[in-house]
């Protein structure tokens, strides 16, 4: 069993597109009512919009961050901040920005409001890097951690170019030495990995990809707080150096350096290395970041940037000055070595590389022609890690033969009326994930629950108030639904299917002898978006479990019940499809369905009735009724 000590930082994360609008409330959370707003010269029109929305809460401003958060410059926003009495600064911009809204905050205890423009990370950290008298320190306290954070990708998305590489590089720099830092724990490495998969892909799809900036901006947060809850290595160490005492920009040196420092400790740190590889889908990390650079259009030496070569060596004595983690020695020599690479903008040699890593790296890199964005980075993201699936299971040839095997049968036994694929990916709960992300774009409708294996494309056509049971045995059950918009607005003519199983639990494409489909329906909701037809209760079931899926449940020692519930598939003009279930309140299998399709905003009454149901029909002993509303979003 690992051991290990992680500290969660107490940031409130606010993340989506256009949240800029919720500053204000915001501050109001936090119990502030004087904001001073800090941007930089270049953000003055993104500042205006920030005072604007503050309103009356906006007590100053002030527009002179600067680079590595100069103290001079800290004591003229100080100055500043006094005079307005302000009690919360509100930061717009990148690290610089923050630096001095961190600084702030350390001084005087006010509350932090950050809204970053870049990828810098550094607004989800306790730490404050600051320059006084030509050298660059770093403390770390809680008091320095802003109370929260507004991520806009609408922000980072008016980020040029260049300017949006170098500052994903300096975030990825965060992440990779995660991984080999000395507090390095579990969770950290896996938002460490999280982000670095993220960042890649923002880079590579900078171009085409419309997703990139959110996944660089989501890469950037999980990287910061990496950099927030584990010590940095000799990366930061180098790049502090450079920028502090040499004046070099801040995240370009980033950029330019880690490739170099991932180089500088890869014999040291093999497993990190391997880590950061597999997830860049690539065989030698640090010449696939640098490549990712080169890809990416960002800058690969220090000579670019402006540092002299005359200033290598004292550069490697002030960053071996002073001790501090890494994992391979640091000596001055070594050092000096390094920073004349990265001067001379040299691809670093690559690392030992096993014969699966470059056999991983050779297949992902037969998808970069790809033209679709989106099946690029599908497939670039798949094959590392099926890779990987097999490496860390040690799969032996006769294990992977049993799983082809195994998928083979599976596809054998699908047919027109059995779908045995989406049966395995339903009992390996893939389908509720899918669902899960599907139904977290639309929040204010109904849940959605999984398709299921027995859907039947072109149900027959009925007409409100039909028996779609026609005329099975089994409890009576009287359905009365509504279908309106998030708004709450009816939904005429939207079309309805329906499908469900019989009393003995089963769907009538596993009864041969029925004549003609049954138990499932399409129909139309009216005018006032009603819906009313009757049936009968639905029964628990087991999934086939004949075939390589049950014979799966068996091995896993799994039962294959579903709990009883009714399929609805609403379809109309200008909304969104929606599939769900709704199941029996106090139904069998609720907390241990087979397929993981249960959710509990879906399980309803389906209440016990006696007497006539409500459309005169006569019923004797009890019978169900079934009352619910549907909510489904827009297209627009």
């Amino acid at each position: 069993m690992e051991e290990f000590t992680y500290t969660a930082q107490p940031a409130r994360i606010v993340f989506g597109s256009g949240t800029l609008e919720r500053v204000a409330d915001e501050v109001t959370r936090l119990g502030r009512s004087r904001v001073l707003v800090l941007a930089g010269e270049h953000l003055r029109a993104v500042g205006d919009r920030v005072e604007k929305i503050l309103g009356p809460l906006a007590a100053g401003r002030f527009d002179g961050a600067a680079m590595h958060t100069p103290v001079e410059v800290t004591d003229e926003a100080l100055a500043v901040l006094r005079e307005t009495g302000a009690d919360c600064v509100v930061a717009v911009g990148g690290g610089s920005t923050t630096g001095l809204a961190k600084a702030l905050a350390f001084r005087t205890g006010v509350d932090q409001v950050v809204l970053p423009t870049t990828y810098a990370g550094s607004e989800v950290t306790p730490v404050l890097g600051e320059t006084g008298n030509g050298v660059k320190t770093t403390r770390s306290d809680p008091a320095i951690l802003p109370e929260t954070v507004i991520y806009d990708v609408e922000l980072s998305a008016e980020l040029p170019r260049a300017l949006a590489v170098t500052s994903a590089v300096n975030a990825l720099a965060h992440a990779v030495e995660a991984l080999y830092s000395a507090d390095a724990n579990p969770v950290v490495d896996g938002m460490a990995l999280d982000a670095i998969r993220h960042l890649a892909r923002g880079l590579r799809g900078l171009d085409a990809d419309p997703d990139a900036r959110a996944d660089l901006l989501r890469g950037a947060w999980l990287a910061g707080t990496c950099l927030g809850a584990v010590g940095m290595g000799l990366h930061h160490k180098l790049c502090h150096t450079l920028g502090g005492s040499f004046g070099l920009p801040h995240a370009p040196t980033h950029t330019v350096v880690l490739p170099h420092a991932m180089a500088y400790n890869s014999a040291a740190a093999p497993e990190a290395m391997r880590r950061v590889a597999e997830a860049l889908g690539a065989a030698d990390a640090p010449t696939a970041v640098f490549d990712l650079v080169v890809e990416a259009g960002g800058p690969t030496s220090l000579r670019e940037l402006g540092l002299a070569e005359a200033d290598l060596d004292r550069a490697a004595g002030l960053a071996v000055a002073r001790p501090y983690p890494n994992p391979a020695p640091l000596t001055r020599e070594g050092l000096a070595g390094l920073l004349h690479r990265a001067w001379a903008g040299e691809r670093p040699a690559g690392g030992a590389v096993s014969p699966i890593e470059a056999l991983t790296a050779q297949v992902v890199a037969t998808f970069a022609g790809t033209e679709d964005a989106r099946l690029r980075r599908l497939l670039t993201d798949l094959v590392p890690r099926l890779h990987a699936f097999a490496v860390d299971n040690d799969l032996t040839q006769a294990e992977w033969q049993q799983g082809i095997d195994f998928l083979t049968r599976t596809g054998q036994a699908c047919s027109d009326t059995r779908q045995e694929f989406v049966l395995l990916s339903d009992t390996l709960g893939l389908s509720s994930v899918v669902d899960v992300l599907d139904n977290s774009r639309t929040p204010d409708t109904t849940p959605s629950a999984v398709l299921g294996p027995f859907y039947v494309e072109g149900p027959p056509e009925l007409p409100q108030g039909a028996d779609v049971s026609a005329g099975l045995p089994g409890t009576p059950l009287y359905v009365d639904v509504t279908v309106t918009d998030t708004e709450d607005r009816p939904v005429a003519d939207a079309v309805v299917d329906v499908w469900q199983s019989n009393e003995d639990g089963f769907y009538d494409v596993q009864l041969p002898d029925l004549d003609g489909p049954v138990l499932r329906g399409r129909l139309r909701t009216d005018a006032g978006g009603r819906l009313r037809f009757r049936s009968i209760l639905p029964s628990e079931y087991p999934i086939p479990d004949d075939g390589p899926v049950g014979a799966m449940l068996r091995a896993a020692g799994r039962h294959p019940y579903r709990a009883p519930h009714l399929h609805f598939m609403i379809d109309a003009p200008g909304h969104r499809r929606l599939i769900t279930q709704l199941f029996v309140r106090g139904g069998r299998y609720l907390d241990s369905d087979a397929v993981f399709g249960v959710k509990e905003d879906l399980v309803v009454d389906f209440a016990s009735r006696t007497g006539p149901t409500p459309d005169g029909a006569p019923v004797a002993g009890e019978w169900r009724e079934l009352r619910y509303t549907f909510r489904i979003a827009t297209t627009g």
